[in-house]
């Protein structure tokens, strides 16, 4: 509408505090939900419709949700994106729904978390643990489990009784659900393990590699650089339970497709802000990259799948499989028993 004295030279639009109490009134909404933070204006509130004729509304107030080492408010968070600090609204280390949920976080989670809370007026700062300990209570008993080895000074274990020719077996993805479906497994005569698993062997020790048997490393080769070799026999009539190392392996095949496992960090180095400027605490060290090895399974995941890496965790695929060079980009999902971010 034209305003009356200057017409159309300003686009005019009425304060929140005006529209506020006049929309909530006359769309018929009976109680206004708001954060105790505008508290100081709820007398405004009733006095804006008391003055206009309007119905009053009933104001129910409940405290802002904050979590710890995190900014909440949307001016705050704009400057992280205008400033190139994250990849957008949806960056994995943003609180936004949309963050959280790329991390890994499962709606469920969320709603189960909120209603947790209930609506109380008491100020809460909150710890993520919480938050991610439902959401691993809810992916656990259904998420697939797969395989990788970390690509840096990965350690061939040649098994000499191992098989001559490869051979493939079809095993669950998830021993106890089986809705996720199985995967193939090769095994091979030398495979791929960890650096730090390997490191930890010692001579004659015999070790459980997961999802196939035992096997006693025999011999230990290590270069003036310190990377090793391993050589060892098959025991598979030995038990896993006299074994102190369950160890996750690879087959040594060219099909093993790359990734690239994410993990990420809070934007803030401070658990709570007391008046000092967010820009003074910034965390300069925010992601945690990785390259490593995968099962050839995963080259059918989708975008979105959640899964379990074996011995490391859990993660949600943001990129998939789209060709040999590129790799498959994995977000880690914290379980709440370990420190959001990493060290």
């Amino acid at each position: 509408m034209p305003h009356h004295r200057i017409g159309s030279k300003y686009k005019i639009y009425p304060t929140y505090d005006f529209a506020c109490p006049f929309v909530d009134s006359i769309e018929g909404i009976t109680h206004a939900l708001r954060s105790s933070e505008y508290h100081d204006r709820n007398a405004q509130y009733h006095r804006v419709q008391e003055d206009m004729g309007l119905r009053k509304v009933h104001i129910y107030e409940f405290s802002r949700l904050n979590m710890v080492y995190t900014v909440l408010s949307k001016r705050k968070l704009l400057w992280f994106v205008q400033n190139k600090k994250v990849n957008g609204w949806d960056d994995p280390r943003f609180p936004t729904v949309q963050g959280i949920v790329r991390r890994g976080l499962k709606v469920e989670a969320l709603i189960q978390f909120i209603l947790e809370q209930g609506a109380s007026k008491n100020l809460n700062l909150m710890e993520w643990d919480k938050l991610w300990t439902i959401n691993k209570k809810i992916i656990d008993p259904v998420c697939p489990r797969h395989t990788a080895v970390i690509e840096e000074r990965r350690v061939l274990l040649t098994l000499t009784n191992g098989p001559e020719k490869p051979f493939v077996r079809i095993i669950p993805r998830h021993k106890k659900y089986e809705g996720a479906g199985v995967k193939a497994t090769t095994y091979t005569r030398t495979i791929w393990l960890d650096f730090v698993d390997a490191e930890s062997i010692k001579v004659d020790e015999e070790v459980t590699l997961m999802d196939w048997g035992n096997a006693i490393v025999k011999g230990i080769e290590k270069d003036e650089d310190g990377n090793l070799k391993l050589i060892g026999v098959l025991n598979l009539e030995g038990s896993f339970k006299t074994t102190k190392l369950k160890l996750t392996w690879l087959p040594q095949i060219d099909e093993l497709p790359k990734l690239s496992l994410m993990e990420f960090n809070y934007l803030i180095t401070k658990k709570k802000l007391e008046g000092e400027d967010f820009l003074d605490v910034l965390n300069t060290c925010t992601e945690k990259q990785t390259a490593a090895l995968g099962d050839c399974n995963m080259r059918n995941l989708k975008q979105g799948d959640i899964l379990q890496l074996e011995r490391k965790g859990y993660f949600r695929c943001d990129v998939p499989y789209i060709r040999p060079s590129k790799p498959i980009v994995l977000f880690a999902i914290p379980d709440g028993r370990r420190h959001t971010g990493f060290n």
